[in-house]
């Protein structure tokens, strides 16, 4: 970030590792010096700016497309109450002045508490802050939700982004488009509740699905562990989730080889908590997964929580980057560590002879595996980001890494946790949205709030006309068994899919993603549990995916002896022909100025819709 002549002398900021497998205890501590991110900050000094009585305004120039903070840095906060107002871009902070932090160097910070969004980086932005404070310098800060890199690694990263092997493979992961994600360990026996109380009613903070159990009870480590003597699903469980998959219309499927409770559904050889040396299952659950789905023509990938082990991970380097953090006077998220038994070892120790190893060792068992999808990410590195994603390219380069693997090094984004993007929103990287067929990942006993057909249809639709992908999770319980409701769910997708799929899979997105009502926005497992899902379908909504030369206009509704299209008016596309997916017949149609009209009194669908096809003479 540039502004008018400004240059930061930045403060060098050196991390400590922490971390470790189990291994032996190291007393030495890694320093580690890593890129500043404070030469990504904006620093307004108030004699710079255009003062107009109690107004101050600067030129911004941003270089990153992100969320930003705005902080007022004074000497002394004012004596009497003071109200403060920032405005950029028809965005508007304001609040009361406030000591958030504190500096190094004894300054006070007053933070406010939304964040401003730059989206266009290719023009000058003018920052004013109304006041009668007597403030220093306004600070600029990217959000911690979205650090940003030095860049060292960027050119080496992206000559293995596009190597022909990495964009082979993400043509396939482009015509999947459809997945299972399966959140399932030791969390899943307890389904949510421990000794006797819903993780909804834990008394500590943090999210409450189910698969966090450990996090949100802040379970001792040794207590957690016993969980593995008791676990022992039943034998046909790879076969039957691959059989589910494959019902389901689903065409990879992603397991949580390793969540953030740091439990291993693999045999490691770096670890003894894992599946073979601490259950009575005593055999390897992601291997026979992976077989079961190459047998039903599926393709596979793995989840792994590199940045989150709440039984080896230490605290997950917390306490070093959260003193670094509050000497600059920034916020610090606890990010998931695990503060309240951390193992003795360092978080470079942890990389070193836990995560790292792990991470090969699935590589050399899956020889055809798709995608590493990791996760929980938090405090490591650029440096280890980089090196986790470079491991990846050397032993396999046909493996796709998503997004979390930090610092912008994923081969594909992802919108989040059950969020969907907005048809307006510019994703610079191919995306996956990951969601839920109830509110918890990892299976959660009480948890009766299930998504309808209708509405998990809607997602995969919604998702594919803005050009993305749909990982859509399941949570087994502990002996291996999907809830029937999820069950149910999945095999009448998977029936639409069947006549529908066409419209879905290996499509694009055309240029209008959909015409009718306003987009319903997903924006996080939270948002769904609260709001629920209450949107109704009409004869007027269509969503749009396109493929060669088709377009595929989708509905949820069934047909009208007359259907009209208004997106196909005779203006806007050139039409060769029309046909309705799933019926033979020859369909009657007319373009107007109005749009497409088409006949479509004789098709009987059922109450989930059906399917037009476009076919374009160009």
């Amino acid at each position: 970030m540039r502004v008018n002549k400004i240059i930061y002398c930045a403060f060098f900021m050196v991390f400590l590792g922490l971390n470790g497998c189990k291994q032996k205890e190291e007393t030495s501590k890694v320093e580690t010096p890593i890129f500043d991110q404070t030469t990504n900050w904006a620093l307004l000094n108030k004699a710079d700016a255009v003062k107009n009585g109690n107004s101050y305004a600067w030129d911004v120039e941003f270089e990153h497309p992100v969320d930003y903070v705005v902080q007022v840095v004074f000497d002394a906060l004012p004596i009497n109450e003071t109200i403060a107002t920032v405005t950029i871009n028809a965005q508007e902070l304001g609040g009361k002045i406030q000591q958030n932090y504190t500096t190094y160097d004894h300054k006070i910070v007053s933070e406010f508490q939304k964040t401003i969004k730059i989206s266009d980086i290719t023009k000058k932005h003018v920052l004013t802050i109304e006041t009668e404070a007597n403030f220093n310098q306004i600070r600029i800060i990217p959000s911690y939700k979205n650090p940003i890199g030095s860049g060292v690694h960027h050119k080496e990263w992206l000559k293995m982004h596009t190597s022909p092997e990495k964009q082979a493979a993400l043509k396939w992961f482009k015509q999947a488009k459809f997945g299972m994600f399966i959140h399932w360990g030791l969390y899943s026996e307890i389904g949510g509740v421990w000794k006797g109380t819903k993780i909804n009613n834990s008394p500590f903070p943090g999210p409450k699905v189910a698969e966090w159990l450990m996090h949100a009870f802040q379970i001792s480590r040794a207590e957690y562990a016993a969980l593995a003597e008791t676990f022992n699903p039943d034998k046909s469980f790879a076969k039957n989730i691959a059989k589910l998959a494959k019902d389901a219309g689903m065409k990879y499927v992603v397991i949580t080889s390793k969540h953030h409770d740091g439990f291993a559904l693999f045999d490691s050889k770096c670890s003894e908590y894992d599946m073979v040396d601490a259950t009575p299952y005593k055999a390897d659950i992601v291997k026979e997964l992976y077989e079961a789905c190459l047998e039903e023509g599926l393709d596979f990938g793995v989840y792994y929580s590199h940045g989150n082990d709440w039984m080896d991970g230490t605290d997950g380097n917390y306490a070093n980057v959260k003193k670094v953090n509050d000497s600059l006077g920034i916020y610090t998220h606890s990010s998931g560590k695990n503060r309240w038994d951390p193992s003795p070892n360092t978080h470079v120790s942890y990389i070193k002879k836990k995560a790292m190893p792990q991470v090969e060792e699935l590589i050399q068992l899956l020889p055809k595996l798709k995608l590493i999808w990791f996760d929980g990410e938090g405090f490591v590195t650029e440096e280890q980001s980089f090196d986790f994603y470079k491991k990846v390219y050397e032993l396999n380069p046909n493996i796709l890494v998503n997004r979390r693997v930090g610092w912008n090094f994923g081969d594909y984004e992802d919108a989040g946790d059950n969020k969907i993007p907005s048809a307006d929103d510019v994703i610079e990287k191919y995306w996956e949205t990951c969601g839920t067929t109830n509110n918890s990942w990892g299976y959660k006993s009480y948890d009766y709030d299930w998504k309808t057909t209708k509405e998990t249809l809607y997602y995969i639709i919604d998702i594919a006309s803005k050009g993305g992908n749909y990982l859509l999770n399941i949570g087994p319980d502990g002996k291996g068994n999907v809830p029937l409701e999820s069950q149910n769910i999945l095999r009448e997708v998977g029936q639409w899919m069947h006549t529908n799929g066409e419209a879905i899979y290996g499509t694009t997105r055309w240029k209008t993603a959909n015409e009718g009502q306003k987009e319903t926005l997903l924006n996080g497992t939270g948002h769904r549990a609260e709001k629920s899902f209450q949107k109704e379908f009409t004869p007027n909504d269509f969503w749009f995916t396109t493929k060669e030369n088709n377009i595929y206009a989708i509905s949820l509704v069934k047909p009208r002896e007359t259907t009209i299209i208004h997106a196909f008016n005779k203006n806007n596309v050139a039409i060769k022909n029309v046909s309705v997916l799933g019926y033979k017949k020859p369909i009657s149609w007319t373009q107007t100025e109005k749009g497409l009209e088409v006949d479509t009194s004789g098709i009987t669908t059922d109450e989930n819709g059906f399917v037009v096809v476009i076919n374009l003479t160009n």
